[in-house]
């Protein structure tokens, strides 16, 4: 069961950008839609009963899209690796990604690390890494540390997999001397947190592209005591704490949250949604029973 669900943060578009992501990716659907209630709506400045956030899945894997202004945007510094299993996949893959794309990094092609490869930011501000490796269709997270943290990948997996358990590191290869500026530095890293896949790598081509909240990662705890141990161990700025939101020292997101939040704010019992959003805004670390009360 997937235990981490990455978060995207949208303007005003993320139905659109879901809608995109369900066509263009073969067995994925659409779960469920929240919509702004009275209390989030005046906390966000968005219209009562539009839409909040929109669940969807691409292949088994789950994320969560969410309407939630212009304070961030997102960019490339998290993008989402891609195995494909055939040429005729990826070929699709990369035509309806790069339509319309802002940037594309690397264009698909044959490379001295693959044999078919291509990193694209789509249309809706998400950038997508594609390789053909022959397995079925798989998708990772992959970390890009640039700006105030480039060189400190490794440093950040060895500190992923000791907060969290069942973890461990699967490989970490290092750039060599043909890049002079960042020898040494990790330019490929798989590790695994709650038995979930994660990449990670320092820029080769630094651009000063950092972290923000506009993709974060929320963690799904079972009880107050797995809540406050994430918090204690991954918050590190407190400016940034707020709702269940935090910073870890690396400057990714996270939301660390109780499991059962997304039942508590779809009940249809009058009043218990808005109570329970209206206690989370005025949180920093969530408190369980706090919201079960109200």
């Amino acid at each position: 069961m997937q235990k981490i669900t990455p978060f995207l943060w949208y303007n005003d578009n993320a139905e659109e950008a879901v809608n995109f992501y369900t066509s263009v990716f073969k067995n994925a659907k659409i779960k469920t839609t929240t919509r702004y209630n009275e209390a989030s709506a005046k906390a966000a400045g968005r219209p009562k009963d539009s839409v909040m956030t929109v669940a969807f899945e691409i292949d088994g894997y789950n994320f969560t899209a969410i309407n939630g202004g212009p304070a961030f945007k997102l960019n490339h510094s998290i993008s989402f690796y891609v195995q494909c299993e055939t040429e005729n996949e990826i070929n699709i893959l990369w035509e309806k990604l790069s339509e319309n794309s802002p940037k594309i990094f690397w264009p698909l092609k044959e490379y001295p690390f693959s044999k078919k490869y291509a990193w694209v930011t789509d249309k809706f501000g998400l950038s997508w890494q594609l390789n053909l490796t022959g397995s079925k269709l798989k998708i990772a997270p992959f970390l890009m540390f640039d700006g105030e943290q480039l060189g400190k990948a490794e440093e950040a997996i060895n500190f992923y997999t000791s907060v969290f358990p069942n973890s461990n590191i699967d490989n970490i290869v290092h750039y060599g001397p043909e890049n002079e500026q960042c020898k040494g530095l990790v330019v490929h890293g798989l590790f695994r947190i709650l038995e979930q896949k994660f990449i990670a790598m320092d820029n080769g081509r630094p651009n000063n592209i950092n972290f923000n909240e506009s993709l974060s990662f929320v963690v799904n705890c079972s009880d107050q005591k797995k809540l406050d141990y994430y918090w204690n161990n991954l918050s590190a700025v407190p400016n940034a704490e707020m709702c269940g939101w935090c910073k870890d020292k690396y400057g990714v997101s996270w939301q660390i949250v109780p499991a059962k939040l997304g039942e508590l704010l779809s009940s249809k019992e009058e009043g218990k949604a808005q109570r329970v959003m209206q206690k989370v805004l005025e949180m920093k670390k969530l408190d369980i029973e706090t919201l079960e009360n109200a």
